[in-house]
């Protein structure tokens, strides 16, 4: 079992954001300072769609909750350090929190409508020996509503051109069940329909695998997509490329996918990241066949970016078709990921390397 985050990681000493507040708590705290609970649903709305940055906006207030809001809630955006564009669409944004730490957040552009991808961490304890974003290790967890002020502060960029956030990734720094009660909150603020009002079939949350809690979240009754970060097809290789994996092992791991595939009746998703040399050969592609056989579930397959603190090298794309092909042709419903951003620092926590090498040593 992973080791219980320090208080400080837990919670840090800064001031808690009142984009952290569900409904419920927002209408509990009014309640508090005998406030009419009817109050809830107007900050809501000031909050989620009037998408305001200063209690002073919220016009239809009383002055004094303005005021007690304001001494008790933090709201000001975060502050935007680093910006890159690519030439497919893709903005990745480095963000600067309250206590200093910085924090990447991505929008993707599809076919079908704007994705966020998010961060629930400040770095990442868990050593995956591929990713930048364990560079440094963990500092701290993000509160809920740091989470969702990403989500807003994209939709700002959006409401320019009178776009919209349609969907969102929990795949960004960090890893999202090692912060699971941040994760939770940040689900049902987004989920609500007076908050984002993202339905749940529209966001997706990865996991590299700390299996108690994939067995919690089978239990949440959530209609949220699920992915699990795989990247093998066996657990030699990925203890190799993941250490959580000496932790819960693969079989573990496998137990229990299949008790959230059975309990939620949901489809899962496996994301497959080749490796060149590594992990991304055809008889890979027959063991991985083998091991998710009669797992309803999808194969994301994703060609690797290069990270320049990491060794591994991206695997040529004929053996990336001969590895998509073997696993079509075992019965595998497999895809290989459109690349997004291949012309700026698009590998996860990539960005916060180069531009904050102070937290990432």
């Amino acid at each position: 079992m992973l080791k219980p985050l320090s208080e400080k990681q837990q919670n840090p000493a800064i001031m808690p954001s009142i984009f952290s507040l569900e409904l419920t708590d927002l209408e509990n705290w009014l309640s508090d300072i005998k406030e009419p609970k009817f109050r809830a649903s107007q900050v809501y709305d000031w909050l989620y769609e009037k998408r305001v940055t200063s209690y002073e906006e919220m016009s239809n207030l009383p002055k004094g909750l303005r005021d007690k809001m304001k001494e008790t809630y933090h709201i000001e955006p975060m502050k935007e350090l680093a910006r890159q564009e690519s030439s497919d669409g893709t903005i990745k944004f480095l963000f600067e929190l309250q206590d200093g730490y910085s924090i990447e957040t991505v929008l993707m552009r599809h076919d079908y409508g704007n994705s966020v991808c998010v961060t629930t961490q400040v770095g990442c304890r868990l050593g995956c020996t591929f990713c930048a974003s364990t560079l440094g290790g963990l500092k701290r967890n993000l509160h809920a509503g740091e989470i969702v002020a990403q989500v807003l502060q994209v939709q700002r960029a959006l409401d320019a051109t009178d776009e919209r956030v349609s969907s969102i990734v929990i795949m960004g720094i960090g890893e999202p069940f090692d912060n699971y009660e941040g994760l939770i909150k940040f689900l049902k603020v987004v989920n609500h329909d007076k908050g984002l009002n993202i339905g749940a079939r529209h966001i997706t949350v990865s996991t590299s695998g700390i299996v108690p809690y994939i067995y919690k979240f089978a239990d949440e009754g959530m209609q949220i997509n699920f992915a699990v970060s795989l990247h093998a097809p066996n657990t030699e290789i990925r203890s190799r490329l993941m250490p959580v994996n000496r932790m819960y092992p693969m079989e573990e791991l496998m137990e229990s996918i299949r008790y959230y595939v059975k309990k939620t009746g949901r489809r899962i998703s496996f994301e497959y990241g080749l490796f060149g040399g590594v992990n991304d050969q055809v008889e890979h592609a027959e063991e991985l066949a083998d091991l998710i056989n009669n797992i309803k579930c999808h194969v994301n397959l994703i060609p690797v970016n290069y990270v320049p603190e990491r060794d591994y090298v991206r695997t040529p794309k004929k053996q990336i078709f001969k590895f998509l092909e073997t696993l079509k042709k075992r019965g595998v419903n497999a895809t290989l990921r459109r690349e997004q951003g291949h012309d700026i620092d698009a590998a996860c926590g990539q960005l916060r390397a180069k531009e904050r090498q102070e937290e990432t040593r």
